[in-house]
């Protein structure tokens, strides 16, 4: 399928979603959020073959966020802010999050706003060391959204992530990794690399038991240590029955390398 403002192809089990509106550092517009809402359906359907997902930027940006020359100001007419973003970017992290496959993200610039709430959605995020992090809501009267409000305290502890939503300070690749919002920085010229090789590995991995990985470490916030207990058995009774164990189980004991076939 043709896209206007991403670019999107699957290969060897690896899908690469690239926003694609390089001019305007990849900020999101209706039009987006409707080719984004597709590709990651076709993702997620098991009939297309993908087992790992890859997301960069075109050019200089990852992604700036709402493209806010969309915004029709005027003094009589109040814009629902709260309708766009249930209709376009919750949906968004909903579907990203909820993929059966690890996703791995690559930014190569900016990310800022949403464009930084979508970086803090993948499963691992590497970024170039040139690349900057902002949550620039509060710069707008407005409060992080997109899931940052989720993610930021989980990930960098409550003082840096009310310095982070409250102050709109940028930040960078190297201060990000160490305050573990991402998990590392590279030098620019080794990112999209790095990135693809990580994503072409987690492709030949056991796709079930990643996915589940996702699902108990999404779930371990809100349950206590008995309920994390009961669901890690569970998680594994369920993948002691799929053929990526057996075949784990048998090339370690014939000491060869695992094929795994995503079952």
């Amino acid at each position: 399928m043709s896209y206007s403002t991403i670019r999107f192809e699957v290969s060897d089990g690896v899908a690469t979603l690239t926003l694609n509106r390089p001019d305007k550092l990849n900020a999101f517009t209706a039009e987006m959020h409707g080719e984004l809402r597709d590709a990651l359906a076709g993702i997620a359907d098991p009939a297309g073959g993908c087992r790992a997902l890859l997301i960069t930027g075109a050019g200089r940006g990852f992604c700036a966020g709402q493209d806010l020359s969309q915004r029709q100001m005027t003094d009589n007419k109040a814009i629902d802010l709260g309708e766009t973003i249930d209709k376009q970017f919750n949906p968004l992290i909903r579907s990203l999050r909820s993929l059966p496959l690890p996703v791995v993200g690559a930014v190569n610039g900016v990310a800022a706003g949403a464009g930084m709430s979508l970086a803090l959605a993948c499963d691992i995020t590497l970024a170039a060391r040139s690349a900057s992090f902002l949550q620039a809501f509060a710069r707008l009267g407005l409060v992080p959204d997109s899931g940052s409000t989720y993610f930021l305290p989980r990930l960098a502890g409550d003082a840096r992530a009310r310095g982070l939503a409250m102050l709109a300070e940028k930040i960078s690749a190297e201060q990000a990794a160490e305050w573990g919002l991402i998990w590392k920085a590279v030098d620019d010229d080794k990112l999209m690399a790095e990135a693809s090789g990580l994503v072409r590995h987690l492709a030949t991995q056991p796709t079930k038991g990643l996915a589940m990985i996702k699902h108990a470490l999404d779930q371990s916030p809100a349950n206590t240590l008995d309920e994390q207990l009961d669901l890690e058995r569970d998680l594994q009774r369920t993948l002691g029955h799929t053929a990526d164990y057996r075949e784990g189980v048998t090339a370690f004991l014939e000491k060869r390398a695992p094929k795994f076939s995503g079952r």
